[in-house]
């Protein structure tokens, strides 16, 4: 019977709409009914194109899978109020990938709406679930780069319009592919192939694109149909192999279509996880999809891309905020380095106060060139501000100064142009602050340390206390308008202005040593949090603190240290009126907090509202995220991707443990910047940028065209030096396998019989050395009885290091792999030897042995 039949009836025929094609229901194969709109629709037959969706009288109602929650429903709504828990909503309301880490104190997870499968392929993928093989998400497109959200709804590839590889764009072209092919079919060839032709060419929008059509694999060129699972490649065979040619230029294809057997192997991909449909049932890889993965404890899994290296412990990343898009690097000698957008770096530095500054390259000191903000207005005056450590006869002191960009150079500022606006006494050679910053109010922020030493001994109640000091305080100055007369300006709403001996510049006070501070941009939509000034205070010797600055407060030091009392008697004083942080924590976790910045970007919708921050000692990575119902900050670790989860190309998973500080380029991406021998002349400092490699921005939306740059400089080209490790990525050359399993966990269990638990994976690189090169002394310096370890001596035949003492303990994330071990002098390798339990340890950290492991036998030592 016709549709007209039908009408002319009085009956309706169960019609859908596939992106303007008028589509009998019943025609549709089965399994695949559920992804369409459920729609009645009238038209003239299958293949008319109906102009609007009032010709096929389209009504969007609940059919047997509500619009949108197919197998890979990403499952918030995008129409939560900003900053609030996604709820689940009514159907048919679309969703998105959430973006509120797990964290424990949160309130319980809302509800999600749960991933539906059609009635017929439930029972079939269902049947597979005990097979499928766990592995680590991977969700990537084509390009090499995470799925998204498109900005534009898909017309075409619906089933992947809430999260995946397409744009609107793509999804037009698909759809005008599909058109292509299927004018090739008659009547009954549509009906029963439209719908798979539209499968096939659809998976280029799949979150998994990459792992579908092996575009992963660099050793094989990439497939033209995504890769099938043995049951679904035979239904499309036995129904549709007319089709397959059409949707492929391989020859090798169109040589083997009429071969069941044969195009069924050429289609199946070596990791079946991935093959479709069943990835679509495969839990691990659609569970909490589109959200930043964790680990079991909740430590979010990020990656990292090395912007810059070779640097003297780079303490400062800032820009111009000018439309040019360079970022400039300071190093803690005086130097500081231009960046234009592809990361070349020019051979000139921009400003160069090596001589002034006061620094030495001992561990640890805290003197040097510590700051650099540029004046809102750069643009147009061209000033920018520096703080850094001085020497003046027997005095050290820190110097905020004014320079102005030289007039015939846009790169090199004019170094005779140097104006001192304030200079500060420091009694000790420690806690000299160093953030200078301009807040939302166009005045300057200068951030000063209690003057060193331990617990602010300076008078009765200490430096940060007084508020006749200027040391132990945060700073407000107008430095506008200063061409005549004074340098900086008292603005008239400082909270002290009025107070009896107190110094007007004081804005807020009670501060041990803040070390990094910055500006929160707000939502990029609602502007919600927009000019909030967030702060890392280094503690004493219990706690380290996170801040928000407000005007006229006490933030408690020395009376307080982080929510504990320090000095008692100050603590108790009922005139205190102290401001609590919004986190602190205790030096089991880190010694040294270095301050981050609430992202703000474009490239990272996961990310927005995140606080990020570290910590210098024990090289932790920390994201905060405030609760807007409780007005709280929920705590999460950071930890670097574990297995591919880093496997993007630039991308890497581990970095230099001493956290110097975070900085923030001209369009809200995130970086911070560390070392690995912290001293002010080792070039071993690294600018990272932050990565979610869970999900991005759709493309276009973070484009920006960088305003021409003059260079009158040599350029230095970037070259990566770091890698990603603990991940073996396909590559052009086939190697032999190893004989034996390169693995050395797997090693392990097979020599020893022992289970181990695994652990979050190294997430820095071991600090590097600060010895002199040289032959080892003998003597009273070297451990008694702790035998020296080499390579072979733990058994493992791929190793790359051997390592004792505090690096596979504490702070450095490498498990202890052996204790208690006791040899007679027989054993060809510590393994033979009596030990405790592989992985377990009671001991102290000078009693440490392990390991480090490679895959290829050419990095084997003896």
């Amino acid at each position: 019977m016709s549709p007209r039949d039908h009408q002319l009836s009085g009956t309706a025929p169960c019609w859908t709409s596939v992106s303007g094609l008028c589509v009998e229901l019943a025609l549709v194969p089965l399994w695949l009914q559920p992804r369409f709109p459920y729609c009645s629709c009238w038209g003239a037959w299958p293949r008319a194109r109906a102009q609007s969706r009032a010709d096929c009288l389209c009504r969007m109602t609940s059919g047997p899978v509500q619009a949108g929650s197919g197998p890979l429903h990403v499952s918030t709504s995008e129409r939560s109020p900003p900053g609030e828990p996604n709820r689940a909503r009514p159907a048919p309301r679309s969703p998105q990938p959430a973006v509120m880490p797990r964290s424990s104190g949160r309130p319980p997870r809302p509800a999600r709406h749960p991933a539906r499968l059609p009635a017929a392929g439930l029972l079939r993928l269902c049947a597979l679930a005990l097979c499928v093989t766990p592995v680590a998400p991977h969700p990537q497109c084509l390009d090499f780069k995470p799925p998204f959200r498109p900005q534009r709804e898909l017309q075409f590839c619906v089933m992947y319009k809430d999260f995946g590889c397409c744009d609107h764009q793509r999804d037009q072209e698909l759809m005008a592919k599909f058109n292509r092919v299927v004018d090739n079919f008659d009547y009954h060839g549509y009906a029963g192939c439209a719908g798979y032709v539209m499968e096939l060419l659809c998976q280029e929008c799949s979150p998994y694109a990459a792992h579908l059509f092996d575009a992963e694999d660099s050793s094989t060129p990439v497939r033209t149909i995504p890769g099938l699972c043995p049951d679904y490649c035979s239904t499309i065979w036995n129904k549709c192999r007319f089709a397959i040619p059409l949707l492929s230029n391989d020859s090798r294809i169109a040589e083997i279509k009429d071969n069941q057997t044969g195009l069924c192997q050429h289609l199946q991909l070596d990791d079946a996880d991935y093959c479709y449909p069943h990835l679509l049932s495969n839990q691990r890889l659609t569970k909490d999809l589109g959200r930043v993965q964790t680990d079991v404890d909740g430590c979010l899994y990020l990656c990292l891309e090395e912007v810059a290296n070779g640097l003297r412990n780079p303490l400062a990343m800032v820009h111009a905020n000018d439309g040019t898009h360079r970022f400039f690097v300071a190093e803690q000698v005086g130097l500081v380095w231009t960046y234009l957008p592809d990361r070349s770096r020019l051979a000139k530095p921009f400003l160069n106060i090596t001589k002034a500054v006061l620094t030495s390259s001992w561990e640890g000191d805290e003197r040097g060139f510590l700051g650099i903000t540029f004046h809102p207005e750069y643009k147009y005056n061209g000033k920018l501000y520096v703080y850094y450590s001085v020497e003046v006869g027997f005095d050290e002191r820190i110097r905020i100064s004014e320079f102005k960009v030289s007039s015939h150079d846009m790169n090199m500022v004019d170094h005779t142009s140097e104006r001192v606006l304030l200079e500060i006494d420091e009694p000790a050679s420690n806690h000299n602050g160093g953030q200078v910053l301009f807040g939302d109010d166009g005045y300057l922020y200068v951030f000063t340390g209690d003057g060193g030493m331990a617990g602010d001994p300076f008078g009765k109640y200490g430096n940060a206390q007084n508020k006749s000091a200027l040391l132990g305080k945060v700073l407000r100055l107008d430095v506008d308008d200063n061409e005549k007369g004074p340098l900086y300006k008292i603005p008239p709403d400082n909270p002290f202005v009025n107070v009896q001996g107190a110094r007007p510049e004081v804005y807020a006070y009670g501060v041990r040593n803040m070390w990094r501070c910055s500006v929160d941009r707000g939502d990029p939509q609602t502007k919600e949090g927009k000019g909030r000034i967030f702060c890392g205070d280094v503690g004493q010797n219990k706690f380290e603190e996170v801040d928000i600055i407000e005007k006229g407060r006490n933030y408690g030091w020395r009376a307080k240290e982080g929510f504990s009392c320090y000095d008692k008697k100050l603590c108790a004083n009922s005139s205190l009126d102290d401001v609590l942080p919004i986190y602190a924590y205790p030096h089991k976790m880190g010694k040294s907090v270095t301050g981050g910045y609430v992202y703000r970007g474009c490239e990272y919708p996961n990310l927005n509202g995140m606080y990020i921050f570290g910590d210098f000692m024990s090289g932790r990575l920390m994201s905060l995220k405030e609760d807007p119902s409780t007005g709280s900050w929920n705590y999460n670790e950071i930890c670097m991707g574990m297995g591919l989860t880093c496997a993007f190309p630039g991308l890497i998973n581990n970095y230099f443990p001493y956290i110097i500080s975070f900085g923030e380029d001209e369009s809200g991406e995130l970086y911070f910047m560390s070392t690995g021998v912290p001293r002010a002349t080792a070039r071993s400092g690294v600018v990272y940028k932050m990565v979610d490699p869970s999900r991005r921005a759709p493309p276009r939306r973070c484009h920006y065209d960088p305003l021409p740059v003059r260079v009158k400089s040599n350029l230095i080209k970037f070259v990566p030096q770091e890698t990603l490790i603990g991940v073996d990525l396909p590559n052009n050359k086939a190697e032999p396998q190893p004989t034996e399993s390169s693995d050395w966990l797997q090693e392990l269990i097979d020599q020893l019989g022992s289970s181990l638990t695994t652990s979050t994976p190294t997430t820095t690189r071991p600090s590097k050395s600060t010895k002199r090169k040289g032959k080892r002394k003998k003597g009273k310096h070297r451990a008694e009885g702790v035998p020296e370890l080499h390579n072979g001596a733990l058994g493992f035949r791929y190793a790359l290091k051997a390592s004792r003492n505090s690096e596979f303990g504490e702070g450095r994330g490498l498990r202890i792999l052996l204790d208690d071990v006791q040899c007679e002098g027989t054993e060809s390798s510590l393994l033979t030897c009596t030990h405790a339990g592989v992985g377990t340890h009671n001991c102290a950290h000078y009693e440490d042995a392990g390991v480090i492991c490679s895959n290829s036998k050419r990095v084997e030592e003896a």
